[in-house]
């Protein structure tokens, strides 16, 4: 395949042609659409941009920012590829989740206004994006890598998948699966609400290693309004981020929405420690040492600290399966990892 260039154009850009018009939206998306443009060989054959109905069915894209745009391993990741028109802007759409009058949501051990919640949570991520691994390797002792495997060999994904990855702004576990698949192929969205995040993982070498058969794109969106299509993915995978979404129950909902039936949601997070002593000694570690560590190396205690604190706050792994359940999956599993450091959920769509 020649190498590609992307462009981002945002509709309503009067590029060769007006815009279609594209009314018929899935649940979750707004008016704001962003085009993926790769070589004109491959928009002709593959997107058929002259068809809007096709053109609607292929790009969804985000209503709280940009679709970063599919590449495949032989082109110039998104952020980085010459702009034929400018620079892409990435850009925060004004519509945001609703929100009832006085509700709180917990960020760490102190209540907020759920409003202001996705701000506070960003701002600890801008800081830490681009120090993510020592951040969970200080946060797991270097064990997350580990989990990650567990939770790539329990999806099992089958080649030719379409998998969304939401949370996954560094890319961690869309390496995994698309190591897995290798020549077979199939692709990965890789959606994360952090502008930051999402560059971080774009960035990285790894994916240029990757087998071509396998394509990727990068969306900045919300997981409480998934820019995706319903009933269009067949897996869905978060990992280490569920704990900071303002409304647990709308991110799950979302995650049924997106997978077709028959369709898995897995979920990697870090839980409630159920092995004596190890409990006491996770809880010293986690309020004493992890706080210190990150403002000695990372030269920022307080979001380590905010992110020791929000593990507490996350419900139990049975509250969370009953969770699971209430969003309309079944068959809901957890697995324990390191005695309950961290747990795996697993759900289906039948």
């Amino acid at each position: 395949m020649h190498d590609e260039r992307l462009t981002i154009v945002q509709i309503g850009q009067d590029v060769f042609r007006p815009p279609p018009q594209l009314d018929n939206r899935s649940a979750g998306q707004t008016g704001t659409e962003t085009i993926r443009k790769r070589h004109a060989q491959v928009l002709a054959a593959d997107h058929r941009l002259g068809d809007p109905s096709a053109l609607q069915d292929r790009l969804q894209s985000a209503p709280d920012g940009l679709n970063f745009g599919q590449f495949g391993h032989g082109g110039t990741i998104a952020m980085r590829a010459r702009h034929r028109y400018g620079p892409p802007r990435m850009t925060t759409a004004d519509e945001k989740p609703p929100q009832t009058a006085g509700e709180t949501a917990s960020f760490g051990f102190t209540d907020i206004p759920a409003a202001e919640k996705a701000a506070r949570v960003k701002g600890v991520f801008d800081s830490v994006a681009g120090k993510y691994d020592l951040m969970n390797d200080l946060m797991s002792a270097g064990v997350h890598r580990l989990w990650k495997d567990a939770m790539v060999d329990w999806l099992d994904p089958a080649p030719g998948g379409d998998i969304l990855d939401v949370g996954g702004g560094t890319g961690d576990i869309a390496l995994r699966i698309a190591r897995r698949w290798g020549a077979k192929g199939g692709h990965v969205s890789i959606l994360d609400i952090n502008h930051e995040m999402l560059k971080a993982g774009q960035t990285r070498a790894e994916f240029g290693k990757l087998d071509p058969a396998v394509s990727f794109d990068w969306i900045c969106g919300d997981a409480e309004q998934l820019p995706v299509p319903s009933a269009s993915k067949d897996a869905y995978t978060i990992a280490f981020c569920i704990r900071n979404v303002t409304h647990i129950d709308r991110a799950l909902k979302e995650a049924r929405r997106v997978l077709k039936p028959g369709g898995r949601f897995l979920c990697l997070e870090f839980s409630r420690v159920e092995v004596p002593i190890l409990d006491s000694l996770y809880d010293l570690w986690s309020f004493k040492a992890l706080p210190e560590i990150g403002g000695r190396v990372a030269g920022d205690a307080d979001s380590y600290r905010y992110l020791a604190e929000s593990i507490r706050r996350f419900p139990p792994q049975k509250d969370f399966a009953r969770m699971i359940e209430a969003a309309g999956f079944e068959q809901v599993k957890h697995r324990n990892l390191t005695g309950g450091i961290a747990a795996i959920h697993s759900g289906w769509v039948i």
